[in-house]
Formats: C-alpha cells, sequence, structure tokens
C-alpha cells in the first residue's frame, strides 16, 4: 500500500464538512482510500452494502506470455468513491481494505458534486479515458458540448490530438480525455504551461 499524496488545505475546489448537523446528515460524495489494488474489492462489498459508490474504470491492453489481455483497471488507483452522509461513515470504514475517508486533520472533505456526477455519467458514455500526471497549472478550460459538459480543466495536446485533463485536487490524480476542440471554450485568466507549444486552437480560444 502506498502513501497517500500529500494535501493542501488551500485547495478551493474541495469542501471541509463541519462538526455541524447539517454537514453530519446531508450525503456528499467523498474519496475512500484502499489498499493497493482493491479497488474493486472495496467497490463490490459498498454495493453489498448498499451504499452509492463510483469506481471510475479504463481499459488498458497488456501482453501476457505470447497474447494480450484487455484490463478494465482504475483511473485513479487507491480510490473509490462513495456518496453518504457523514453521520453513516462507518458503513465504508469498517470495510475491511479501507484505509480512511480523505480529508483534513482527521475530517473527510467532500468532493465537488456536480465534479462527480458529470465525470460518472460521461464515463457511461464509454469514453476513451486514461490516468495523467498530476497537473494544477495550464491553459484551463470548460468543455460547453458533449457528455463531459460542464467540467473544467487543463487543455493540452497530445499525439496530435488535444486532450482535457481533468485534476481531482482532494486526491492529487488526474484524469485525460480526448476532445474535440470546438467543444472547449477558455476560462477567464487561463495560462498556458510552460514548454507548451502554442497550438492553432490557441487563436480560437484567446
Amino acid at each position: 500500500m502506498g502513501e497517500m499524496p500529500s494535501i493542501r488545505s488551500s485547495t478551493a475546489n474541495q469542501r471541509v464538512d463541519t462538526t455541524g448537523l447539517l454537514g453530519q446528515v446531508e450525503p456528499h460524495w467523498y474519496a475512500a482510500y484502499t489498499c493497493a489494488n482493491h479497488e474493486k474489492t472495496v467497490a463490490a462489498e459498498l454495493v453489498a452494502r448498499g451504499v452509492e459508490q463510483f469506481l471510475p474504470l479504463y481499459s488498458s491492453v497488456r501482453r501476457w506470455k505470447d497474447r494480450r489481455v484487455r484490463l478494465e483497471l482504475p483511473l485513479f488507483p487507491g480510490y473509490v468513491f462513495v456518496r453518504l452522509a457523514l453521520v453513516e461513515r462507518l458503513r465504508v470504514l469498517q470495510i475491511p481494505r479501507v484505509v480512511r475517508l480523505v480529508g483534513f486533520s482527521g475530517t473527510p472533505a467532500s468532493l465537488p458534486d456536480e465534479q462527480v456526477e458529470i465525470l460518472r455519467a460521461g464515463l457511461a458514455e464509454r469514453l476513451h479515458a486514461e490516468p495523467h500526471p498530476f497537473l494544477t497549472v495550464g491553459r484551463r478550460v470548460r468543455i460547453v458540448r458533449g457528455a463531459l459538459a460542464g467540467l473544467e480543466g487543463v487543455l493540452l495536446r497530445k499525439k496530435g490530438n488535444y486532450c482535457f485533463v481533468l485534476s481531482v485536487e482532494l486526491i492529487q490524480r488526474c484524469l485525460s480525455v480526448e476532445v474535440d476542440a470546438a467543444d472547449v471554450r477558455p476560462l477567464e485568466s487561463s495560462r498556458c504551461l510552460p514548454g507548451v507549444p502554442v497550438s492553432p486552437l490557441a487563436g480560437k480560444l484567446s
């Protein structure tokens, strides 16, 4: 089991739930940190316990001896998203191989509900997504059309195509999805990553 990434309290996209009644009984999405390679086992146990869960997966072709095998792997290794009220968190924490709900100073922090719901609906459309090294700066855009409309992230070039990178700040993990240039719009005060060449899209997005 690897170490959890460091978490910076300055991140604006997540909410730290207070100990007040509303924060305890109102359901939100949380990131459950799991033992390595047990995400699917934890997700199955959550289903058995009636806890709403979301385990984003992607397809990867691996060579195995004399053949190639297509595997469904976690997009965010070590994490399963759960939606519940904090008063019910023991339903998750008592599951073997669940380490903790991610948060600050022992207090679970909720993920933006809209971000998780859009991502879940978008991946249900069988979009081609894959893990991406974590980043927080770049030419920030919003997807305005398609299955992931409403998400904000970073626009990059990858193998000649445009690539939208979504950063989940709370767990410091990213995923990338190929997008059409016509489906994104720039956000105000966006900036480019150092070393990323300006593409023809830059003029359209300015």
